[in-house]
């Protein structure tokens, strides 16, 4: 992969421009790059905070509060799991009813007859993915890392 970088005071806002034969190559990159950018409105307490997409390993339902996972922390957001899901970059998958996690941070799968275990590099966290979402986790798994 070739990378060139042009610095021009000229320009107002980055350009970013991707030449390649390979559609997926480009999407991949294009999600990458949007989740980068990208912030979440999460709560701690009364703190209001942005979180960026990168930072986020999980997003899971419980007890009818929407729970943001990063590495150290968990916050709280405000939105519904269906409308978050709808505008998360392509990186972000839905992998059970409850569920959505950072395709990037995976970094291990233990499957299991009903399930399968998902953890995350750096931390002790872990969820379970359902056995509907299956085949498409492990299909994206292997479209992001290049296979």
């Amino acid at each position: 992969m070739k990378i060139k970088f042009e610095q021009d005071p000229r320009w107002v806002e980055p350009e970013v421009i991707i030449r390649s034969n390979d559609p997926k190559l480009a999407a991949k990159l294009k999600a990458q790059l949007d989740a980068t950018e990208a912030t979440l409105a999460v709560y701690q307490g009364a703190k209001e905070s942005y979180l960026p997409l990168s930072a986020i390993i999980f997003i899971e339902t419980e007890d009818r509060q929407l729970q943001v996972h990063t590495k150290d922390d968990l916050y709280l957001s405000k939105e519904r799991l269906y409308t978050l899901a709808a505008r998360l970059p392509g990186i972000f998958l839905q992998v059970s009813k409850s569920t959505i996690i950072n395709l990037l941070a995976v970094s291990a799968l233990n499957r299991s007859l009903s399930n399968c275990l998902v953890s995350f590099g750096g931390t002790h966290k872990q969820i379970y993915a359902s056995r509907r979402y299956y085949k498409q986790l492990t299909e994206r798994l292997d479209e992001m890392r290049g296979l």
